[in-house]
């Protein structure tokens, strides 16, 4: 038995999926865990396959789920040849990570507002929580324990997360080189760049404007 995308909360209402690590739209992921708290939700994920009962995410990654069961009962020939009949891969690159949209917590929620909209007119600079702090006028220290309070992660990761986001930006929109992104937004390197992007958004740079860039790539 299987579901796509919000039909989980189908399969989540019989009780067949507690216990069980399942996935749904993201857009869904927290009702569904919210709803059915017995439940393991992974948002980032195109399915989840426990043998007799699988999930899927959005309407396309059931489409992933039923070329993998094709594959699964009837082998890799079989699920190439029904791949090639609806004109898609056979295995998409990356969860559905990618698809989200990986907003910037509201700068105007927070006593930090000022200071994050510094930090994102400055992602190209080395914004070392040294750096931070002496912008903020406090100690680093303090910093650290104001920040995680009210935005909820580390200076670090927030920066991390914004240079990502800007990276998106730039792959989607520009023809620029990976190369030529990672030091627009502060990385430095394309090794750092893809480590970070890869945690973020779950896929590489290079896969990611493969499968959104509105620009031909120079």
């Amino acid at each position: 038995m299987a579901s796509i995308c919000t039909g989980a909360f189908v399969l989540a209402q019989t009780g067949a999926l507690d216990g069980l690590r399942v996935t749904t739209h993201w857009r869904a992921a927290q009702a569904l865990a919210e709803s059915f708290p017995k439940l393991e939700v992974d948002p980032d994920v195109l399915y989840v396959d426990h043998g007799r009962l699988l999930t899927s995410a959005g309407a396309a990654a059931g489409l992933d789920l039923c070329l993998h069961l094709v594959r699964r009962d009837l082998g890799a020939a079989q699920a190439a040849n029904a791949a090639r009949e609806a004109v898609m891969p056979l295995e998409r690159t990356g969860g559905q990570a990618q698809f989200i949209v990986h907003a910037a917590p509201a700068a105007e929620a927070t006593g930090m507002g000022p200071l994050l909209q510094w930090m994102e007119r400055h992602l190209e600079q080395p914004l070392t929580l040294r750096v931070i702090a002496k912008r903020a006028a406090l100690s680093t220290r303090s910093l650290s324990r104001h920040f995680h309070a009210q935005v909820g992660m580390t200076p670090a990761a927030w920066v991390a997360g914004a240079r990502v986001r800007k990276a998106q930006v730039m792959l989607e929109s520009s023809a620029r080189s990976i190369e030529q992104v990672a030091d627009a937004v502060g990385f430095g390197s394309t090794t750092v760049l893809r480590q970070h992007f890869g945690r973020i958004v779950g896929t590489s740079p290079t896969a990611y404007r493969r499968a959104f860039s509105r620009a031909r790539p120079g």
